[in-house]
């Protein structure tokens, strides 16, 4: 069946229901919805789609498009709920489940028969953009695929909805903090339900900042609005009974100016915000979810060491990957056999960070800083060889985060979770030691093909091509739990000094043959040759991304409809 994804955006729901479908053999495509409604109606009829589906659009259906093609809408809210801002209002609002539903496209937004649905708990102390990419795609993919199965059996007849009240977007107005009044509860509940977009708007020091994401500081305290310290480029900013870490600032947009773009809030241009606190960086901590805010943490249990990172959109700059090194180094000092690399829930890594790098005096120069810093991460990882390393995805891992899980000797991930194993698509070659470690994997045909079709995985398709060696069924929230019974098991087994002895071995072998140092010396010359040419198209298109920009029309490679990878035989044996 010829499926036609329509989306404002190839966001991570998108792709994940470009990869599911794919994988389950059908000829998928994507249409971009840009807002010229007469070339989108003509780029879909040039699809002969079959089925439309819209996993994520911001502006109606064309009526020539809905009215000729079964189209099935994927919108974030139980059956009858309508509206623009449902999950907001969800994670604002502190409710504990919350739903997805998979209806009709119809005149009317939002209020046309339901195909699917399914619901889904909504964690306390989980952000908006997590918990998209995490419990709501788990419910989502369940009820598109249900919804798919309905379509094609041809005897299915949609439900109409309950009748709701069209609930509006969730205006600045709704979303804004009062520092005197809001307890901490309150302000990270409205941090949260904004922490992606659009973010608090907010007035201090002279300027306005939409702020982006929230976490609780249990010990520091002080006037209400009042900005306490800093900590991994994190703020803390008092609250009327506490204090929360808010880790990412935007500034509001001058009318006619230039698209502003979220960065390191202690990184942010804050005028007159004085000496502030820094708070020390630790490694090692036994409760990395309480205490003040850390992004890194070093844990043990029993013979297993846990290096737990969880950055904003999953984004590196050169100071987190140093940071993370860093912690590494201190796991591969403690007296363990196993090292799990990776965070609890949400994303992996998604290599470097491209915002920090557009923000930077000499881009050219933070770029090639930047990668050097996670190659010597990856560096680090490879040449562990006295004790069995695991990357643990609990979420999306993309371009030079995705090698980077590479490194390990065992990449275990989650169900949920999309791969972006390629570079091509921000006009970089790649680094991060990928030319050694994916044809390692895949082989170098396999390797070919997915750094140049630049298409999303997912995992169980990563795994069939060597790129992942387990798939770990489970929620978004019982993946740590999962991963440390596992690495329990991995670190008791008695074939453990007999793996490690022939993972020594292994890299003796191919340092033999070609040093590591030929590997990282050939891939960063073709990455400074990008980084020190203006006029290379990496420049322009790592500005486009992080202000946000459309694109003019769909990528032409998701235009083409796709079947899944081809099953291939895992040169390692995977």
């Amino acid at each position: 069946m010829r499926i036609l994804l329509l989306s404002s955006a190839f966001n991570s729901l998108t792709q994940r229901v470009f990869a599911e479908l794919r994988d389950l053999g059908h000829p998928v495509a994507v249409e971009l919805a840009l807002g010229d409604d007469q070339r989108l109606t003509a780029a879909v009829r040039g699809h002969e789609p079959d089925l439309i589906i819209a996993p994520m659009l911001t502006t109606a259906v064309p009526e020539d498009v809905w009215s000729a093609y079964p189209c099935l809408i994927v919108h974030p809210g139980p059956p009858g709920d309508r509206g623009p801002s449902s999950l907001d209002r969800a994670v604002q609002g502190g409710l504990d489940r919350w739903g997805v539903t998979v209806l009709q496209a119809v005149a009317e937004m939002d209020a046309g028969p339901v195909w699917a649905s399914a619901d889904f708990p909504v964690p306390p102390d989980v952000g908006k953009s997590d918990l998209y990419r995490g419990e709501l795609a788990d419910a989502a993919l369940r009820a598109v695929l249900l919804a798919v199965e309905r379509f094609t059996s041809g005897t299915y007849t949609p439900v109409t909805p309950p009748t709701h009240t069209w609930q509006p977007y969730l205006r600045q107005e709704e979303r804004r903090i009062d520092w005197t009044r809001d307890t901490t509860e309150t302000v990270l509940r409205k941090l949260r339900a904004a922490d992606s977009q659009p973010g608090v708007l907010d007035t201090f020091l002279g300027a306005e900042w939409y702020l982006h994401g929230g976490h609780p500081e249990p010990h520091l305290t002080g006037p209400p609005g009042e900005l306490l310290a800093t900590r991994h480029g994190a703020i803390c900013r008092a609250t009327a009974d506490g204090a929360v870490w808010i880790p990412e600032l935007r500034r509001r947009r001058v009318p006619g100016g230039p698209a502003t773009f979220k960065l390191p809030a202690a990184q942010a241009p804050l005028k007159g915000r004085g000496e502030l606190r820094g708070q020390p960086t630790t490694t090692d901590t036994r409760h990395p979810t309480g205490g003040s805010y850390s992004d890194i943490t070093y844990e043990e249990q029993d013979t297993v060491g846990y290096v737990r990172f969880h950055f904003p959109g999953g984004a590196m700059n050169t100071d987190r990957c140093r940071r993370l090194l860093t912690a590494y180094r201190h796991a591969r000092t403690r007296p363990v056999d196993l090292i799990v690399l990776g965070g609890r829930r949400d994303f992996f890594s998604n290599g470097i960070h491209l915002n920090v790098i557009e923000a930077a005096e000499d881009p050219a120069a933070e770029s090639l800083a930047n990668i050097e810093a996670i190659d010597d991460l990856v560096e680090e990882i490879l040449t562990t060889t006295d004790r069995l390393v695991v990357a643990a995805l609990p979420g999306n891992a993309a371009a030079g985060g995705a090698m980077l899980a590479l490194a390990a000797d065992e990449v275990w991930c989650r169900a949920g979770a999309v791969l972006n194993p390629h570079y091509r698509l921000m006009g970089l070659y790649g680094s991060e030691y990928w030319t050694y470690t994916l044809p390692r994997r895949v082989g170098p045909e396999a390797a070919a093909r997915l750094t140049e079709d630049a298409l999303p995985l997912t995992a169980a398709a990563a795994q069939a091509l060597g790129l992942v060696d387990r798939v770990v069924e489970c929620a978004p929230g019982e993946f740590a739990g999962e991963v440390a019974r596992m690495a329990a098991r991995l670190a008791r087994s008695e074939g453990l000094p007999a793996r490690l002895g022939a993972k020594k071995a292994a890299r003796e072998r191919d340092e033999a043959a070609r040093p590591l140092s030929a590997w990282r010396d050939d891939e960063l010359e073709r990455m400074r040759a990008v980084f020190d040419d203006p006029a290379a198209p990496y420049h322009g298109l790592r500005s486009a991304f992080v202000r946000k920009r459309r694109p003019k029309e769909t990528p032409e490679h998701l235009g083409t409809p796709t079947r899944e990878h081809p099953r291939t035989e895992c040169p390692n044996g995977g």
